[in-house]
């Protein structure tokens, strides 16, 4: 859907976009609310303004929100999700304008599990890890997969972070969200993969000084948007839909299905409340088609 240059709101709109990337939000929630700003502009161009501007009018701007959260569940058949993060836009739009939030209720979501990969998905994964022939992004992968590290903990990982003896290791992350420190026990298959790319990493940059523990070709720190392409490439391989928050979502879930105490699975993830971590006991959409498959009667 495009806006018409001829609009009234299309200049409203193109200083939205300047003043939007200036925001301090990640690329992700920037093209989504640019997006959803656009379509919510293009309905106001078509839409009867009988209740006057919802551009500058309170009253206005509640009735046209509110029709335009009708207009998408009906017309468009946009999900509860799709909806919510439309009207999250549109919030965004009217602290641009300098005007509070429209009074609309937001769509109920369903109670789910975070996504996380299946057991097959897993399967094809750790396979296209084990045929990667970059020693680094086999640790990579594997320390993901198996500590459900955040990215960006992974990046700011130094040597004397990884701590691995012949029989345990331990993973600690200094500054993690809301600047925590928490320690991660490794598993055997992670230990195995990190004293791969450790021995690796002595051989290719034997002079280099510098502390962080993944490297880049240059021998400089690896940035979390080269370890987001390297996943994609085993995306790519395994063909698999997966991210490195998906990965995350996969080890905490693993977790929790195996019957790990749920006070130690925040520990380990570093969730400062328990009821993020309840979270991944919830169904998932697979657990439903399960459960009704279960209720077939032979006649």
């Amino acid at each position: 859907m495009k806006l018409s240059p001829t609009s009234p709101l299309f200049p409203i709109f193109t200083d939205y976009e300047v003043w939007l990337n200036k925001q301090p939000l990640s690329a992700h929630t920037r093209r989504a609310y640019r997006t959803q700003v656009r379509q919510f502009c293009v309905y106001l161009d078509q839409a009867d303004g009988e209740y006057g501007d919802p551009i500058e009018d309170e009253h206005a701007r509640n009735y046209a929100v509110r029709d335009y959260k009708a207009y998408l569940k009906t017309v468009r058949k946009r999900k509860p999700a799709t909806v919510n993060i439309a009207l999250a836009a549109i919030d965004n739009l009217y602290r641009f304008l300098q005007m509070s939030p429209a009074d609309v209720k937001r769509e109920d979501l369903p109670q789910q599990a975070p996504r996380a990969l299946t057991e097959d998905e897993q399967k094809r994964f750790l396979r296209a890890v084990e045929r990667c022939p970059s020693i680094r992004d086999q640790a990579i992968a594997s320390l993901l997969f198996y500590t459900g590290l955040r990215i960006g903990e992974c990046s700011a990982l130094n040597q004397d972070d990884v701590l691995i003896s012949a029989r345990k290791g331990t993973i600690i992350v200094r500054q993690g969200k809301r600047d925590s420190y928490r320690e991660i026990p490794l598993n055997s298959n992670v230990r195995r993969a990190l004293d791969a790319w450790i021995i690796n990493r002595k051989e290719i940059f034997s002079a280099n000084e510098n502390e962080a523990f993944f490297l880049n070709r240059q021998g400089e720190r690896l940035s979390t948007r080269a370890i987001d392409m390297t996943l994609r490439k085993l995306s790519e391989e395994a063909d698999v839909s997966l991210s490195a928050h998906i990965l995350r979502h996969t080890c905490i879930t693993n977790l929790v299905r195996n019957g790990t105490d749920l006070v130690l699975v925040a520990e380990i993830a570093g969730h400062r409340r328990l009821e993020t971590t309840q979270r991944y006991s919830l169904p998932t959409e697979q657990d439903r088609r399960k459960a009704m498959e279960s209720i077939q009667v032979d006649y």
